[in-house]
C-alpha cells in the first residue's frame, strides 16, 4: 500500500480543550477538523480509543472493539432532549492543560447515566430505531462487554480473575443470573457505546467531506483484565485460575535498561491460526468501519516476540518466539481484501521483520528524534535514508517533544550525558541550526524528505517542551496521558506557517 505525498497531525481526541476536563468528540474537535483542512493536512492520526483502566493509557483497554465513553460530548445530549442543561453548569472547574481522570469520570460517567435513564424510559424517541439496529449489529463484543463492566462494577473494580470460579469459567447459569441482576446497568454500558459511535460517525464524516482521513492506531496486544480476555481465556497463555502464564514486553532497549514489562497475556497463535484468525479479522473489520489508515503497534511481534514468565518484575528475563508472521496477514487480505496497514517498525527490527513488511508492502516509520544517536549510520533513521513508502514523523506519543528531546539532558534512556552531546552536535551538523526553532527546523527537515506521509504531534507544531509529553514508556506516573492544549493555541501564526512548509515540500491535496 502507497499513500500520496501527504501530512498530518498526531493528536489523541483526549488532548483537545473542552470545558469538561477531557477532549471529548464535541465543537473542539470540528475546529482541529478545520485546521487540519486551512493548513492542508491530509491525515488525523489518534491513539487507540478504547475505554481505558486505572492507568488511563490506550493501550491498555477493556475492550478492543468498544468506544472510551469519555470521549462523548455532553452538549449535544441536551440538544437530543438527553440531559437538562443544568446537569452542565454544576461541571467542576477542571485543569485545562491536564486530565484529572478520577473527576471528570466521576462527572462525565454520572451525566451519561442520567441520559441512559432517561432514554430506557421513552426519553428521545427518535433514537430509538437507531439504537436497537447499533445493538443488534454489534451483539458480538457489545453484550459480552457491558456484562464485564457492569460485573467489575460490581465487584468494586477487582479484575475478573479474581472473581467466583463460576463467573471466571463462564458458567452458563452464573452469567444467565449475573444478567439479569444488572440489567440495568448493562443498558447504560450500551448506551454509552451508542453515543460514542454516533459522535464518532458524525466527526469521522465531517472529516471525510473535508478531504481529511483518520489514522487510528491497534494495539498488538489486549489487557488482561479486558472482556476480551474474560470472553476468549483459550485464546490466550492463562493457567486454570485465569492468571497468566507468560506476559508481553520488549527486551531492554533505548528507553530502559531493564527493557518493558507490559503484563499483556500472549496469544495462543497456534490455536488462533486453526480457527482462520477469525478474532483478528474481526478486530481488523471493526477498526475499519471506524478509520481510514491502520497504524499496528509493535509490528515486529508478528514476526517474533518477547516472552517474559509472569513470575518476573522486569523485562530482562524474557526470550523469543516466532509470531503468525505471513500467515496472519494472508488471512486477513483473503477475509477483508487489501487493508490499509501501517507497521510501527520500530525497537529492535532485525532482517526478516523488514522482509516481513515488505512482502506485504506495509508502509513502515521514521522518526527524527532517533536519528542522531550513535547507530545512526545502520538505524535508516537519517531523513537521506529514508524510502518513499515510510510514514516519518518528528517523535511519537512515545517520545519527549522535539524541544523536550533537544533540551534534555538524557534522562530517561540508557545515553550518557557525552553520548547526548554528541548527538546534539550531529543534529546541529545535519540539519543547518543553531537551535533557534528547534522544533519548526525538525519539521521542515522531515517534511522535505521522500517519506510520502510526514506527521507531525501537535506539541512540535505548537512549540512545546517536556511538561506537554504524552507519555513515557515504562513508567506508570501520573502525567501520563494527560496533556491537553489551551484553546485558542492553535492561531494563524501557528496555521499559516504549517500550511507554508506543507506547500513548499509538495503535500498538500489536490485542490487545495
Amino acid at each position: 500500500m502507497r499513500l500520496p505525498r501527504s501530512s498530518g497531525v498526531l493528536l489523541h481526541p483526549t488532548s483537545l480543550p473542552s470545558p469538561h476536563g477531557i477532549g471529548d468528540l464535541g465543537a473542539e474537535a470540528y475546529r482541529f477538523a478545520d485546521f487540519l483542512r486551512e493548513t492542508g493536512q491530509r491525515i488525523w492520526q489518534v491513539l487507540p480509543l478504547g475505554p481505558t483502566g486505572h492507568t488511563h493509557s490506550p493501550y491498555q483497554s477493556y475492550s478492543a472493539f468498544a468506544g472510551n465513553p469519555l470521549l462523548v460530548s455532553l452538549p449535544p445530549l441536551v440538544r437530543d432532549g438527553l440531559l437538562e442543561s443544568r446537569i452542565l453548569e454544576t461541571a467542576p472547574a477542571f485543569n485545562e492543560t491536564s486530565v484529572d481522570y478520577d473527576a471528570v469520570t466521576a462527572f462525565k460517567e454520572a451525566a451519561m447515566r442520567h441520559a441512559s435513564r432517561r432514554f430506557h424510559e421513552g426519553g428521545a424517541p427518535q433514537l430509538r430505531e437507531e439504537y436497537d439496529r447499533f445493538c443488534a449489529e454489534n451483539t458480538s463484543w457489545l453484550d459480552g462487554y457491558a456484562l464485564f463492566r457492569a460485573m467489575k462494577e460490581a465487584h468494586g473494580g477487582a479484575a475478573w480473575h479474581t472473581w467466583d470460579a463460576a463467573l471466571v469459567h463462564r458458567e452458563p447459569d452464573a452469567l444467565r443470573s449475573w444478567q439479569e441482576k444488572l440489567r440495568p446497568e448493562t443498558d447504560d454500558l450500551k448506551f454509552q457505546q451508542f453515543l460514542f459511535f454516533r459522535q464518532w460517525r458524525d466527526l469521522r464524516n465531517y472529516c471525510r467531506d473535508r478531504g481529511i482521513v483518520i489514522m487510528g492506531d491497534i494495539p498488538i496486544y489486549v489487557a488482561h483484565d479486558s472482556s476480551d480476555v474474560w470472553s476468549h481465556p483459550d485464546l490466550f497463555h492463562l493457567d486454570e485460575t485465569g492468571e497468566p502464564t507468560v506476559v508481553a514486553g520488549v527486551p531492554p532497549d533505548y528507553f530502559s535498561a531493564t527493557g518493558q514489562y507490559w503484563g499483556n497475556p500472549i496469544y495462543r497463535w497456534d490455536l488462533m491460526a486453526s480457527r482462520g484468525y477469525a478474532w483478528w479479522i474481526d478486530r481488523i473489520r471493526s477498526m475499519l468501519s471506524m478509520m481510514d489508515i491502520l497504524r499496528i503497534d509493535h509490528f515486529r511481534g508478528f514476526e517474533a516476540y518477547w516472552v517474559i514468565p509472569a513470575s518476573e518484575t522486569t523485562a530482562v528475563n524474557g526470550h523469543w518466539e516466532a509470531g503468525p508472521r505471513d500467515d496472519l496477514f494472508h488471512a486477513i487480505q483473503n477475509a477483508l481484501g487489501s487493508v490499509p496497514l501501517v507497521a510501527e517498525n520500530l525497537g529492535l527490527i532485525t532482517d526478516e521483520v523488514e522482509a516481513l513488511r515488505k512482502r506485504f508492502e506495509f508502509p513502515g516509520m521514521g522518526v527524527l528524534q532517533f536519528a542522531f544517536g550513535p547507530d545512526i549510520h545502520h538505524a535508516g533513521f537519517l531523513p537521506h535514508q529514508y524510502y518513499p513508502n515510510l510514514v516519518a514523523y518528528t517523535g511519537t506519543h512515545d517520545n519527549d517533544t522535539f524541544i523536550g528531546w533537544w533540551q534534555a539532558k538524557g534522562e530517561g534512556t540508557t545515553m550518557s550525558r557525552a553520548a547526548i552531546r554528541q548527538e546534539r552536535d550531529f543534529a546541529r551538523r545535519y540539519m543547518a541550526t543553531t537551535g533557534k526553532d528547534i522544533h519548526w527546523v525538525g519539521i521542515r527537515t522531515v517534511m522535505a524528505s521522500v517519506a510520502d506521509t510526514a506527521v507531525f504531534p501537535l506539541q512540535d507544531i505548537l512549540g512545546l517542551g517536556s511538561e506537554a509529553r504524552m507519555n513515557t514508556p515504562g513508567t506508570s506516573g501520573d502525567h501520563n496521558w494527560r496533556w491537553r492544549f489551551r484553546a485558542g493555541a492553535l492561531t494563524p501564526e501557528v496555521a499559516g506557517r504549517l500550511r507554508e512548509l506543507t506547500e513548499l515540500y509538495g503535500r498538500l491535496p489536490d485542490g487545495r
